[in-house]
């Protein structure tokens, strides 16, 4: 098998919240959700159509200051993740809804349509609709 990035983990506040984020509002699928001991969980979300040869999120419940610190800032104030769609009006109408923070409105770039939102934990993320001509 060649190599490939399976999961990426992200450090949350609570498990049950992040959820209500990423299988709610984003309407990821929960792929598993597994109570390890009193205080953690394996909890693994993916983007809707995604197979498990795709990339998933572990939200891993932050423990500990250093941890905790890292919540909502893995990146230093970059973007972090990058949800590609094939629908941007869609998933644009889905998180304006949701009020979900909207940090750069909707662009049009020779690779794609994008804006970038926040998480509720402040991480940044780029949604972005390929054009027909990106090589990405």
């Amino acid at each position: 098998m060649p190599q490939h990035l399976a999961r990426i983990a992200l450090v949350v506040d609570d498990y049950d919240e992040a959820l209500a984020f990423y299988a709610g509002t984003l309407q990821f699928d929960i792929v598993e959700d597994t109570v390890l001991n009193d205080q953690k969980r394996w909890v693994v979300v993916r983007p809707p159509g995604g197979g498990p040869e795709h990339c998933s999120l572990l939200l891993a419940k932050g423990v500990g200051e250093v941890q905790r610190s890292r919540i909502g800032n893995q990146t230093g104030g970059r973007v972090f993740l990058f949800l590609f769609t094939d629908d941007f009006a869609r998933d644009h109408t889905r998180l304006l809804a949701a009020e979900v923070t909207i940090i750069r409105p909707p662009t049009d770039f020779p690779y794609g349509r994008v804006l970038v939102f926040a998480d509720p934990y402040g991480n940044l993320w780029d949604l972005i609709q390929p054009s027909e001509t990106a090589v990405l």
